[in-house]
């Protein structure tokens, strides 16, 4: 028996938010280095002060607010093995139409359930053109947006895991599919590997993935072995090497002493912003974010439920709680056997595979390659991740009726 969800309204307290402007008002700020190319030490100075001028005497929570309630927002309480229940918020776009395939929408760091607001319209205009329906689930993990706080450590992938397929399952959806990037791609193959009667099929836009070996997958190591790299898959390849290099260092603190880090976010909207505006840009494909956008993403961090440092935990615990299945977060990027893949590259991504490599995750059905997009693909390119979706899971589609009595039409 599905349970019903409970209605809910985001409505951050008047004097949460005269306290950021206070602090923005009061902040202090370090010098930069005289040089035109400020980027390569991070965030610039100029780009910062602007923001945060504008955070505060100019940045209109309320209407931002205003219009993140205009989606279907629910909450309900999940039961977590260890960890009892636990208050999960997410969006939630129920379909009328009966047929109609349960897709649960995983975000990850920094981003959150604000990514899948682009989806939403054009999912819908597509099935006034024949294309399949979807009955769309996208929760904050705890920790992020306006879930729960963890406060008791292990919380990690394989709960994370669990949350979300508890929640689909309280929702009605005994067998669904996925969609996520980021730790959404953990977070989804890893309910493949947990929960593979339920989750029949996944789609993904970060592929982390390894080249194939002759000891694991002989007839796709040799067809590694003899295909030359394309122009754009040496270019990808770069673009991984610049991230191991020079753009991972965030999450080597991250999962490493995430406490001390914390101090920053909690008391420094401007080291909270800072911190997340460098990825927006850096992760993006030259991405126009208005400053709008940006604070709006900020803001969600800044007011979350669990606090502007609790999100940075999932690193930590991901990397410190080995189980049997899952003795690692690279356990997501090794094969994952019954369910059915579909893939999207994108150029600036934050690690760029060769398509090769996408064929050692799993039963790959459906895959799309783009000229342009980043790390963001369901808020950069929202078009191709509908566009994947509706031929993975369309008549002609190589993961129609997946869901039993669910054709999508």
């Amino acid at each position: 028996m599905a349970s019903q969800p409970e209605p809910y309204t985001i409505s951050v307290a008047d004097s949460a938010i005269e306290k950021l402007k206070r602090k923005l008002l009061e902040a202090d700020y370090p010098d930069e280095l005289d040089t035109t190319d400020q980027w390569q030490y991070g965030s610039p100075l100029s780009d910062v002060k602007r923001l945060a001028k504008y955070w505060e005497t100019g940045f209109d929570w309320r209407n931002a607010e205003s219009k993140i309630n205009e989606l279907p927002n629910y909450r309900n309480k999940v039961q977590v093995e260890g960890f009892g229940a636990v208050d999960i918020h997410f969006v939630y776009k129920k379909n009328s139409n009966p047929n109609a395939v349960p897709l649960l929408f995983c975000h990850g760091w920094p981003g959150s359930f604000l990514e899948v607001t682009k989806l939403l319209p054009l999912l819908e205009a597509g099935e006034k053109e024949g294309k399949p329906a979807f009955h769309i689930v996208a929760p904050s993990l705890p920790n992020f947006g306006f879930s729960q706080k963890m406060t008791k450590p292990g919380f990690a992938l394989s709960q994370y895991a669990e949350t979300c397929h508890r929640l689909m399952q309280d929702l009605g959806y005994e067998k669904y599919v996925t969609q996520g990037g980021d730790w959404g791609f953990y977070v989804t193959r890893i309910m493949g590997i947990l929960y593979p009667d339920s989750v029949l099929a996944s789609h993904i836009n970060m592929v982390r993935a390894h080249p194939p070996s002759f000891g694991s997958q002989p007839a796709l190591a040799l067809q590694h072995a003899l295909t030359l790299y394309t122009e754009a898959e040496a270019k990808g390849l770069e673009r991984s090497e610049w991230f191991t290099t020079e753009g991972q260092a965030y999450r080597q603190l991250q999962a490493t002493k995430p406490q001390t880090l914390s101090y920053a976010f909690a008391d420094s909207p401007v080291a909270l912003m800072a911190w997340i505006y460098e990825k927006l840009v850096d992760w993006t494909d030259d991405y126009p974010w208005t400053d709008d956008e940006i604070l709006t993403w900020v803001s969600i961090y800044w007011f979350s439920t669990a606090g502007p440092n609790a999100h940075i935990r999932i690193y930590y615990e991901s990397q410190h709680n080995p189980t049997d299945k899952i003795p690692n977060r690279d356990r997501a990027s090794q094969w994952v056997d019954r369910v059915k893949l579909g893939v999207a590259h994108f150029p600036n991504e934050i690690t760029v595979v060769p398509r090769l490599w996408g064929k050692t995750l799993g039963p790959l059905v459906h895959e799309s390659v783009n000229d342009r997009g980043g790390h963001f693909a369901a808020h950069e390119r929202p078009d191709v991740i509908v566009a994947d979706l509706q031929n993975m899971f369309g008549k002609s589609g190589p993961c129609y009726e997946i869901v039993p009595g669910k054709s999508g039409y």
